[in-house]
């Protein structure tokens, strides 16, 4: 029922039918859901190479966001469910690591999610995402070291240059040219065409 990047291998026909009748409010037809897409968490959680200790935790909270993608997908946007399942999956698998390792001290509030789903479920494409790791990836190795920390990780623009050995003028222009290459990269249509 899977292929080996977890991802279902269900027939397309009788998976429309298993989200139809899910939306009709079947609960078999959500089970059924879960249950073939289930091996996808568990190649997550492969993927991230935790201590043995943590791997039955990881799967629970990598199910927690399987079921609620499951319960949140919206047919109607003809989206593809693996992309939306893995990012909930994913995120929820990285939240609870994030937590663990006391990197982050308070749970991120479930109203704080709440509002996060809604917006990706607002979303018409959930494509941008892998679109947008995509053009990460097409930075040099140190502007994307300079995005991750100033604009993802929020750090400042000081310490960054101390740690890179350069002077925080030098941080800037690294940022700015790493966002505009970004943002050109998006506005030229490049990341649908994959050139």
């Amino acid at each position: 029922m899977k292929d080996d990047t977890g991802s279902s291998s269900m027939n397309p026909i009788e998976e429309r039918v298993l989200w139809e009748s899910l939306a009709a409010g079947d609960e078999e037809s959500r089970e059924k859901l879960i249950l073939a897409y289930r091996p996808m968490v568990f190649w997550l959680a492969k993927k991230f190479r935790v201590p043995y200790n943590s791997y039955p935790d990881l799967i629970q909270e990598g199910m927690i966001g399987l079921i609620s993608a499951v319960d949140n997908f919206d047919l109607a946007r003809n989206n593809r469910f693996i992309t939306y399942a893995y990012y909930k999956v994913r995120g929820r698998m990285a939240n609870f690591l994030q937590r663990s390792e006391a990197r982050a001290p308070m749970p991120v509030e479930e109203e704080r999610l709440e509002n996060f789903d809604s917006f990706a479920a607002d979303l018409d494409n959930m494509e941008w995402a892998l679109a947008l790791n995509d053009g990460f990836n097409r930075l040099t190795h140190r502007e994307r070291d300079i995005v991750q920390a100033m604009i993802i990780e929020g750090r400042r623009a000081d310490d960054v240059a101390r740690e890179h050995g350069v002077g925080i003028s030098h941080i800037y222009r690294l940022q700015r040219k790493a966002v505009a290459q970004l943002k050109n990269w998006f506005l030229k249509g490049d990341a649908t065409s994959g050139a």
